[in-house]
């Protein structure tokens, strides 16, 4: 059975492919270095970004300490992608908000796949 997250990841990378985005994403899968986020993502305008997907059940969005310190620490060119998971909607945050994110008060940057992925285009 495929975890939530690797579903979340396959469902990008379908995404980009059926609608020809210009994104190029790494999944990253790393055990040494806890908290590293999820996606190094390279754009046409030749930026690295990172984002840490996050799955929820509830209106907060919750970190354990390691993706969140990393966010914390290195605040520019971080992004999470959030969906809940009785949802379809999908809603994209700038790392440095994370304190506001798991306050339950940030303002997502871009909302749905497709803006989001405009957005990501345009960083």
């Amino acid at each position: 059975m495929i975890k939530g997250e690797t579903k979340f990841w396959h469902e990008i990378k379908a995404f980009n492919i059926k609608n020809n985005c210009e994104l190029s994403f790494t999944r990253l899968e790393n055990s040494a270095a806890h908290g590293t986020p999820d996606l190094l993502v390279y754009n046409t305008s030749g930026h690295f970004f990172t984002i840490e997907l996050k799955l929820n059940l509830a209106k907060s969005i919750r970190f354990s300490p390691n993706p969140f310190g990393f966010q914390v620490n290195h605040p520019l060119s971080r992004f999470i992608m959030d969906k809940g998971l009785c949802q379809t909607d999908i809603k994209l945050y700038e790392g440095s908000k994370i304190r506001d994110l798991v306050a339950g008060s940030a303002e997502p940057c871009a909302t749905g796949m497709m803006s989001s992925f405009k957005f990501l285009q345009k960083v």
